[in-house]
């Protein structure tokens, strides 16, 4: 036998007659599959089947049959009969022609050197020791005995259907010591393997998890299993669907359009439940970002200032952010070689798939083989010799919610119980110490995972202004047009900060290269519903010209696809209002959408609505994107409106007639319940709902909706009932979302005044509003600008002032203040400016006259805060 790795080895000593017997078949799949360096032993009685596959070279050898005439005999006898023919050696290779080279020769060698007798057979694999053989009939042999007569006879029929198949005749009536013995001569190394698939087949798990535990699976299984893992992971992760549903439509390659992630390590402690949309434009009013961040192939990599290794990895993320793409481009890297090599196992999971399971229970191990059947065929039960990588996506899909607070203490890994109580062991570390765990969540669910359980929280905050260039660069090849679509989003602030976000990006991309083939780019869409009208009209033409073979210029509404509309659309609405983004069989009957109907419309629009299918089939439905959803519920409520007269937003739904004053009543409803929310999560679905009351938005979506919208007059007395409440005191976040449903409506009056005021000599003359005071705040924070150095001199020094300046102060690098008369109120109001984590503030030039020590103390509270990030603090009466 000859060791090939690129240079001639002697001949090993031969082994003792141990092995099968001459007429024994070989399983094709147990023939190793060797990479790079890795040693290869060619056993001349396996030249039959034999397939060796290298990183950059696959071999494969062949010998067709037998030869036309005797052949020598393996000994100094004759042969036993017909030697063989020809043999047929056939290479692929990409950069390695040594070992094509030397595969032949060696083959020449072995024949000479080592001579071929079937009495002594040389072993396949130098790692299978005999002592492991050994201790394996001793297990075997005990597992047997542990039968009764009848399960002993069950286990033979069932073995009588494995291959290499031994015929029930010898099998009959062989007791468990023959059987045993047949059995290691027939399956040699796998005979293990066998063993395991019948107690399976016998439902006596008990029995594998003993033999799992007594004989490991040897190295070189691991190696395969590990392999075949990678190939599958490579095959599902290749690919990414942006927006698209359904296989065999168009698709992109992930490492093509990737673009690396702002991910960052920390977040807020504290339980983000804004609308995920303020959540953006807050870390878009943040310029001024830590110096280090975080790639996606370290995201375990251990911390300089940390002595322990990060076990679980939680990452937080708004709707469409990246996360889970961050967590394919892991593992196909992984799958790829390219990074993390270290790690044995990565077993990616979806809460989406997990909670199709609930009903059902599974031990970890179980867990694994069902979805990862390569561990099952291995016979691995044991991981905790190997370093696995759990991935848990999408934690705010769990059904129902995690609950750490009872749950219990499971330790075997072998143990069954319901999935949710096996994740949340996972997570504490009871299970399965020694694995690592990549957790991702919107921010709104994060806390369902215990802070003790967090060893790292990160957070994913899209694409910063360079990366968003980067990601439109990479998407279109035409540099011209994509200069203009890049410019075209500098000029809308809104599309601009949506633009953090990839599954917008997308969005984007899609709608103006669309629009750009058919107008010039002054009537490109500026706002955000003008955006969203646009990608429907797109799904629309889509579907006629390849679905119902129209051409681009009928009529792009057909009855067919106005009727799938209002059903997308009463399910997006029905949907929002329980939170909901992931959509199972109960949720679409509750909307009166039967699951086969879901099914078509998701292959018709698989721009907008997915279907996703588990293992077993079982679906579940979903928006591409929450703001997709809200923009579809918006239409819902106001079609329903303007066909019906019924306001969807109203206690009572009842039919009124249309009027000048019902239409201002609606759009006044849907305002004061945005400002309730305590969460602004109908701040997207309003700004939808007002632009969709413009006359030009009409036209965009003639023949879907009727052509009798809002006159003029509705529309400005919604702009005004919008400016009073402006003028009410509001919490920022609040105001700022009324100053973008103003943009929606085209108004700009209020942020006009402030400029005009500031054009003229500034506001020593003229004392604006509250509203204009908001306004100046939307437009500092809306500036494309850095905000470097603010000075509150520029426009007033009362306390009353400084509070509704607080967002623009919070933004700026540095910040100089000459406040008067400050109470404790004043005080609170900059104290939390230093304990926010969103702060960029760092530097203060704080004056004050006679302040008084409880103010200083409530000062000195915010500079003590872990979260200060102030460096400098200049002040002339102030000592804390």
């Amino acid at each position: 036998m000859i060791s090939v790795r690129g240079e001639r080895r002697e001949p090993l000593p031969q082994r003792p007659p141990t092995g099968p017997p001459q007429d024994m078949d070989l399983d094709p799949t147990d023939c190793p599959k060797l990479r790079g360096k890795t040693t290869i032993w060619i056993c001349p009685p396996l030249f039959s089947m034999l397939e060796l596959s290298t990183k950059t070279t696959d071999i494969t050898i062949h010998r067709p049959g037998p030869g036309p005439g005797p052949g020598p005999g393996p000994g100094p006898g004759p042969g036993p009969g017909p030697g063989p023919g020809p043999s047929c050696v056939s290479m692929k290779s990409t950069d390695s022609e040594e070992l094509a080279e030397l595969l032949p020769k060696t083959v020449e060698q072995q024949s000479s050197e080592v001579p071929r007798d079937p009495q002594h057979p040389t072993q396949l694999d130098s790692t299978f020791e005999e002592t492991q053989m050994g201790a394996l009939k001793e297990c075997l042999l005990n597992i047997l005995d542990n039968l009764v007569d009848s399960d002993f006879k069950k286990f033979k029929c069932f073995l009588e259907n494995e291959k290499p198949r031994i015929p029930l005749s010898k099998l009959e009536t062989a007791d468990r010591i023959d059987t045993m013995r047949r059995m290691v001569q027939t399956y040699d190394r796998n005979t293990q393997r066998v063993t395991v698939r019948v107690l399976e087949k016998m439902d006596r798990t008990d029995l594998v998890k003993k033999l799992s535990k007594d004989i490991p699976v040897s190295k070189e299984s691991i190696d395969q299993c590990r392999q075949k893992l990678k190939v599958k992971l490579q095959q599902k992760f290749v690919y990414v669907f942006e927006g698209i549903a359904k296989e065999g439509l168009p698709k992109t390659l992930l490492n093509q359009i990737y673009t690396e992630l702002y991910i960052t390590e920390g977040g807020a402690t504290e339980v983000n439940q804004e609308h995920e949309v303020r959540q953006i434009e807050t870390a878009s009013r943040n310029p001024h970002r830590p110096p280090t961040t975080i790639r996606c192939e370290d995201i375990f990599k251990t911390p300089p200032d940390r002595d322990q290794p990060i076990r679980t990895v939680l990452t937080k993320g708004v709707a469409g952010i990246g996360k889970t793409v961050s967590t394919q481009k892991f593992s196909l890297d992984w799958a790829e070689d390219k990074a993390n090599q270290d790690i044995h196992f990565i077993f990616p999971f979806t809460f989406r798939e997990l909670n199709v399971l609930k009903q059902k229970k599974f031990s970890l191990v179980e867990l694994v083989h069902h979805f990862f059947t390569e561990t099952k065929e291995t016979g691995i039960w044991i991981f905790e010799d190997h370093q696995v990588v759990f991935i848990l996506d999408g934690l705010d899909e769990c059904r129902p919610p995690l609950d750490f607070n009872n749950t219990q203490i499971l330790t075997d890994v072998t143990e069954s119980t319901s999935v949710d109580v096996l994740l949340m062991n996972l997570i504490r570390g009871n299970l399965l110490p020694s694995a690592r765990l990549w957790i991702t969540t919107r921010p709104a669910a994060a806390n369902q995972i215990p802070t003790e359980c967090r060893g790292m929280v990160t957070e994913i905050r899209g694409f910063t202004d360079p990366q968003k260039e980067v990601y439109f660069r990479k998407r279109f090849t035409d540099e011209e047009q994509t200069n203009t679509i890049i410019s075209h989003i500098k000029t809308s602030r809104s599309v601009h900060i949506m633009c953090h976000i990839p599954v917008f990006c997308w969005i984007t991309a899609r709608v103006l290269e669309d629009v750009l083939k058919t107008t010039d780019r002054r009537q490109l869409p500026k706002t955000l519903t003008e955006m969203y009208i646009h990608f429907l009209v797109i799904q629309a033409k889509v579907k006629n010209i390849k679905y119902d073979g129209r051409s681009g210029t009928d009529p792009h509404w057909s009855p067919e696809t106005r009727k799938m509309i209002e059903s997308l659309g009463k399910l997006a609405f029905e949907q929002l209002k329980k939170g909901n983004l992931i959509f199972y069989e109960s949720d679409l009957t509750e909307c009166g959408i039967d699951i086969r109907s879901a099914s078509v419309y998701s292959g018709v629009f698989t721009e907008v609505f997915k279907e996703e299918r588990g293992l077993y089939q079982d679906q579940r439905f979903c928006f591409i994107h929450l703001s997709v959803q809200e923009f579809l519920a918006a239409l819902h409520v106001h079609q329903t409106f303007i066909n019906t007269g019924v306001n969807l937003l109203s206690e009572e739904q009842t039919t009124s007639q249309r009027s000048g004053s019902a239409d201002t009543q609606f759009y006044q409803t849907a305002v004061d319940q945005a400002l309730q929310s305590p969460n602004g999560h109908l701040d997207l679905f309003l700004r939808f709902l007002l632009g969709l009351s413009l006359q030009a938005n009409h036209r965009l979506l003639q023949g879907l909706m009727k052509q009798t919208g809002s006159s003029s007059e509705t529309n400005q007395e919604t702009v005004e009932y919008i400016k009073k409440k402006i003028n009410d005191k509001l919490s920022v976040e609040k105001s700022i979302n009324l100053f973008h449903c103003l943009n929606e409506l085209e108004d700009r009056s209020l942020v006009d005044q402030i400029q005009r005021y500031l054009r003229g000599g500034g506001l020593d003359t003229v004392y604006p509003s509250p509203a204009q005071w908001s306004a100046l705040v939307f437009m500092l924070l809306s500036s494309d600008e850095d905000l470097d150095e603010f000075d509150l001199n520029k426009y007033d020094g009362s306390e009353e002032i400084l509070l509704t300046l607080l967002p623009v102060i919070k933004t700026s690098n540095k910040a100089v203040l000459t406040a008067y008369d400050l109470s404790e109120r004043g005080f609170e109001g900059l104290s939390s400016v230093l304990r926010s984590q969103s702060s960029s503030l760092r530097h203060l030039d704080f004056c004050t006259n006679d302040p008084k020590d409880s103010g200083l103390k409530i000062l000195s509270d915010g500079l003590r805060s872990p979260d200060c990030k102030l460096e400098t603090l200049r002040s002339d009466k102030v000592r804390v």
